[in-house]
């Protein structure tokens, strides 16, 4: 399989205070080129033996599969949740201009 062109990655927070506070930090720290934040959400999961339902909100970033192991742990650091939801969805195809402009806007870790 060909490395992704890009990662779309999926979190979710208790608040939407939450959520840009955590957006801010990453894009800031350019770890993501956006963020996008979706208030609103209703969830239903499964957690310490039971069914709970809460309002949480979704973050949205949109980064490079090179960032994106620095992006989890400040994600995870910042985050009120003890496991938080953070999955990467690779991004395969995609407008290569907005491709183009993630790359710009992310600055890739050092090796």
């Amino acid at each position: 399989m060909n490395k992704p062109a890009a990662y779309w990655v999926y979190v979710t927070c208790a608040s939407e205070d939450e959520a840009r506070h955590i957006a801010q930090a990453a894009v800031s720290q350019r770890l993501a080129a956006c963020a996008n934040i979706i208030p609103g959400m209703q969830s239903m999961y499964w957690w310490e033996g039971k069914v709970q339902q809460d309002h949480e909100t979704v973050l949205i970033f949109k980064t490079l599969p090179e960032a994106y192991a620095k992006l989890e742990r400040l994600i995870v650091d910042l985050h009120s949740y003890s496991v938080p939801c953070v999955l990467a969805f690779p991004v395969v195809e995609g407008n290569p201009p907005y491709l183009d402009w993630i790359r710009e806007n992310v600055n890739l870790p050092s090796h």
